[in-house]
């Protein structure tokens, strides 16, 4: 949200009170995290003493969760509106330390200190290793009244035709942290624009807009710079950022109310950001190896039986295409039902005998459910007697019929609204069901009364954690540890503990498989490690070239789904070259589980994802900031999928020795590269001195890794190096190869 006009002037309607100098500096036991500092700002520089009269005051606390992190809160009026922030399962860790001097005052959280100048102008720095990498200075820190009418830029703020848009407030905190010369800020969730957020205006508000927008499903208050730190708001509401697009040499945040909180994580890499980044707010957890393989759905609106799905599977069977997990997308229910978590008998009259027999074709289950339970269901008047429905502030139950007839929303803030929901899933698992595909969650109304009093601004992102962490918990208590996977729409922070997430509703065009990469991209450097995307596109039927050029994509990814709105995603439908293609790089990574899966491992290990951006893998590389069409999958792999009709492709090579994993090519990294591939290709490098893990199996993504396991070694690396496989069953062991002697 934009507050001036221009470096000296306010907008209309618009007052600013700004934190002018650190009048006090205390040390202070009052804060969650232990020991810490108090700073009071008044609005003024005090050069006597009438000036503390009728002089409003911000005040800063200082305190650090965990080592590394220091926490930083704003407050106007303490007894004033707070949304709230996220839960942070890694708090309280740290053994920060406080000195207060004449110089000011300094809390140490081991690789990040915060220094505190004392007096005006007010001055907060943060220093990672020594060198100061942002801060807080002149007029950063502001509290911001509008008076009615006020001309200010509240940007897009989504659906607002579905009762989504965010509510308009009075007071507002924001902060201002230093951009530095060629800084570059990435994250914010997943976001289908430019992959670097300088210069843009960007809304935390959880939106169903598709891939083609400025909304997004996944929206995460969190941004990492290219300065060696990250910066998470700890704000479930609504959160503004203007990205060097107010004041052009900082990041502006803002929220609404009297308190602003947020964390500053050091590096110096980002990869140590996010690691210290999900060790405070999650981890993502281990997901099972079946997971990574194909997953085929019915798509949304076609026609399918017990004897079409069966068809599809064994055809698939039949061209050598395996297949792990079938997916039932929305009509295994009755229209109108949704959700009544009853097979609709009309189709599937026999639903565990059907899911036994697909059981015995070794593939997994998943079906598709949201959290809202329609008027016809006969579960909604249960649910709404109980008080299991969000209700309007006059006890009637919240009802709208955008999606499901007089839909109603479950409460999630109830405990026993959540114990009723799992129950029925816990039905469906004991049917034979072993994942779910978790829909919506982002159309989540701020007019309403929640069962624990939440603030209603707060439970619009947060809601989608209440609602996946219900469906997961469940998936853990009965499939075990590691076997838990979602297949989840909407997110926010700390939603990385919940995978595994899909890119929502693209359309069936190159253009928009580009865009839903830079979505996967943005979200990777917010900490989800495991990620996926309609191969295809959703809306719309995509021509042959497209869908054969997605599946080649989509298939050097985590997570590998067909799915699609109104037509079948068998690769029949378009063509038998597309059948050989499917096949190919199917087995590929089928091949490539080994890899895969322990990148996965480490991923959970450390909260660097399995997907990264070029800038998390080569953070010194300057030709790298910008780059938002190719990837690395894992740490030795480069993707760059092919964008064009005529299967150009241009990406670039860091330096050293880089080896074609298709063609065996070897070349000199360093500079960009323009080629041509077809169908059956695309550039997929190993970094110099890789040493991949190749499996044997072909027909899954579950196997002994080791039975017949090959280490292929490519050229470019020195020394004696190591890599270690993990089986699907926790067996590990540790190869070691001396790279010279197997290059040489």
């Amino acid at each position: 949200m934009k507050f001036t006009d221009g470096f000296w002037q306010l907008r209309p309607g618009v007052t600013a009170l700004y934190a002018q100098e650190a009048y006090d500096i205390a040390e202070t036991a009052r804060t969650a995290d232990g020991p810490g500092i108090v700073i009071t700002a008044p609005t003024g520089v005090i050069a006597k003493r009438g000036d503390v009269l009728n002089r409003p005051v911000l005040t800063t606390t200082l305190s650090s969760p965990a080592e590394g992190v220091i926490r930083v809160r704003i407050t106007h009026h303490r007894g004033g509106r707070w949304h709230g922030g996220f839960a942070l399962p890694g708090a309280g860790g740290s053994a920060a330390s406080v000195s207060i001097s004449a110089d000011g005052g300094v809390l140490d959280a081991g690789s990040l200190v915060a220094r505190i100048v004392p007096g005006a102008p007010w001055d907060l720095m943060f220093e990672v290793e020594g060198r100061r990498v942002t801060g807080s200075g002149h007029k950063a820190q502001g509290h911001i009244q509008l008076a009615p009418g006020a001309q200010v830029d509240r940007g897009v703020v989504g659906n607002a035709r579905q009762g989504g848009t965010a509510p308009t407030a009075s007071a507002f905190i924001h902060e201002q942290l230093d951009l530095g010369v060629g800084e570059h800020i990435y994250g914010l969730g997943e976001r289908f624009g430019p992959l670097v957020k300088n210069g843009q205006a960007v809304e935390v508000w959880n939106a169903d807009g598709g891939t083609s927008s400025e909304q997004a499903y996944k929206n995460v208050p969190f941004y990492l710079s290219s300065g060696g730190y990250g910066v998470l708001v700890n704000d479930a509401g609504h959160v503004s950022f203007e990205v060097g697009s107010e004041a052009v040499e900082r990041v502006q945040f803002s929220v609404s109310g009297e308190t602003l909180e947020y964390f500053v994580f050091a590096g110096p890499t980002p990869k140590d950001v996010l690691g210290r980044y999900t060790g405070l707010t999650g981890r993502p957890p281990v997901v099972p190896a079946w997971s990574y393989g194909l997953w085929l759905s019915t798509s949304f609106t076609t026609d399918y039986d017990e004897q079409t799905v069966t068809s599809f599977v064994d055809e698939m069977t039949a061209r050598e295409l395996p297949v792990s997990v079938f997916h039932f997308d929305c009509f295994w229910m009755r229209e109108f039902n949704w959700c009544d978590f009853e097979w609709d008998p009309r189709v599937f009259p026999d639903p565990e005998g059907m899911l036994d027999r697909l059981h015995r074709k070794d593939l997994r289950v998943c079906v598709w459910i949201n959290p809202y339970i329609a008027q016809r269901s006969p579960l909604f008047d249960e649910a709404a007697d109980s008080g299991f429905l969000v209700r309007r502030a006059d006890g009637s139950v919240w009802q709208w019929d955008l999606w499901q007839a007089g839909m109603g929303l479950v409460d999630f803030t109830n405990p026993d609204a959540v114990a009723w929901y799992q129950s029925h899933l816990r039905r469906l698992v004991a049917q034979g069901v072993d994942c779910f595909k978790t829909d919506f969650g982002e159309r989540i109304p701020t007019d309403v009364v929640w069962a624990d009093g939440s603030d209603p601004e707060r439970m619009h992102n947060l809601y989608t954690e209440l609602y996946n962490r219900a469906v997961f918990d469940v998936l853990t208590e009965t499939r075990g540890e590691g076997q838990a996977v979602l297949f989840a729409r909407s997110a926010t922070a700390g939603g990385q503990s919940m995978p595994v997430h899909w890119g929502g509703d693209s359309t069936s065009t190159l253009t928009s498989m580009a865009e839903t990469l830079r979505g996967g991209l943005s979200l990777a450097l917010t900490g989800f490690a495991f990620w996926s995307h309609d191969i295809g596109g959703f809306e719309g039927m995509p021509d042959a070239a497209v869908f054969k050029r997605w599946t080649a994509f989509g298939l050097l990814g985590s997570h590998s789904r067909f799915h699609g709105s109104s037509s079948y995603r068998v690769p029949w439908a378009f063509d038998e070259e597309a059948v050989d293609v499917t096949r190919r790089f199917t087995h590929l990574k089928m091949r490539l589980m080994p890899y895969l899966y322990q990148q996965g491992l480490d991923a959970a290990a450390t909260g660097v994802p399995l997907m990264r951006p070029m800038v998390l893998e080569f953070p010194d590389d300057p030709a790298v900031a910008y780059l938002d069409r190719q990837y690395m999958l894992g740490a030795n792999l480069l993707v760059a999928p092919v964008f064009s009709s005529d299967g150009s492709v241009e990406f670039y090579l860091p330096s050293g020795e880089w080896t074609s994993l298709l063609t065996g090519e070897t070349v000199t990294g360093g500079s960009w590269r323009r080629e041509v591939h077809g169908f059956d290709s695309l550039p997929l490098y190993a970094r110099p001195g890789t040493i991949l893990p190749w499996g044997a199996k072909v027909d899954g993504p579950e196997y002994d890794y080791h039975d017949g396991l090959q280490l292929r070694v490519f050229p470019g690396g020195t020394g004696i190096s190591s890599v270690t496989v993990t089986n699907p069953d926790g067996r590990a062991e540790t190869y070691t190869v001396d790279l010279e002697e197997v290059t040489a």
